[in-house]
């Protein structure tokens, strides 16, 4: 009871609170980035063998829960101290504990990120229900982005599920009244899919994955149609100028494939925490 009083009579309390929250949900975020495209790869290999009359192999079990986690290069089972977010990647150096190979920094960034972005949801949005809502949409884009960025997938798993939890939280005027919602979805879906088969019939090439379109249809459905505008033009110009940089500064090809589903998180982000104030600043100038 002295806790929840103190959450709400200590924003600064409360909001230290949601951070460490984040922190250790960055811990799990981080399993889930790793493991999820390897369930998906598995569990597309079983549908191959099935498809072609093929006994699929009989793998160990391997899901979010298990097996524990190890260390890649040596097999090097994790301990409850190793585990703790952010400290034990310092307090290790970076290095393997068994074998001393390189700990890749993307893990203390998503657990650093997820603290982040949570105690910046807390600050902003209080101690309502809203809050809670906003942290799994914050969660979302924060696994998808670096999803994306290890293997070009945005899976349907996150991405679809995500799309119905925007209209169903929208349905009680979360973030927007449910009517911009479903325009949201559905602009959000078929602005993509017309830049994508407007670009295959003219070059003849793909220039974005479906999940694209499922990730902007879903944003769409938390955020409404009003601030799809503002998540495109943010997402392109980040794109746009990041791709340029890795053209002349580290001499990527031309036709280097960049996944665009990070801009998108980004533009999603952004707009979700100060969208509707720069929407109206635009307003106002004109």
């Amino acid at each position: 009871m002295n806790l929840i009083n103190t959450l709400h009579t200590s924003p600064a309390f409360f909001v230290s609170f949601v951070t460490v929250i984040g922190l250790v949900l960055g811990s799990f975020l981080n399993v889930v980035i790793h493991r999820l495209p390897e369930m998906l790869r598995r569990e597309w290999q079983a549908q191959c063998a099935e498809l072609h009359g093929e006994s699929a192999k009989t793998l160990p079990a391997y899901n979010l829960a298990v097996p524990r986690s190890g260390c890649p290069q040596c097999g090097h089972k994790i301990s409850a101290i190793e585990n703790i977010p952010i400290l034990s990647y310092l307090f290790l150096r970076g290095q393997c504990s068994g074998c001393h190979s390189r700990i890749p920094l993307t893990y203390p960034l998503v657990e650093a990120l997820t603290a982040t972005l949570s105690g910046l949801a807390a600050w902003y949005f209080g101690s309502g229900g809203i809050l809670f809502v906003a942290l799994i949409f914050i969660w979302a884009m924060i696994a998808l982005t670096f999803i994306d960025l290890n293997t070009q997938l945005l899976p349907d798993s996150i991405t679809q599920p995500l799309l119905w939890a925007g209209l169903i939280v929208n349905l009680y005027h979360g973030f927007t009244d449910i009517h911009s919602a479903v325009i949201g979805a559905i602009a959000g879906y078929l602005t993509l899919w017309s830049v994508y088969w407007l670009f295959k019939l003219l070059t003849g090439k793909e220039g974005m994955g479906y999940g694209d379109f499922k990730l902007l249809a879903a944003i769409g459905a938390w955020l409404g149609w009003q601030l799809l505008p503002l998540v495109i033009l943010f997402s392109s110009v980040v794109g746009a100028v990041i791709g340029t940089a890795l053209i002349v500064t580290a001499n990527h090809s031309k036709n280097m494939t960049l996944p665009f589903g990070p801009y998108l998180a980004g533009g999603g982000l952004i707009a979700l925490f100060w969208g509707n104030q720069i929407n109206q600043a635009y307003l106002t100038m004109f």
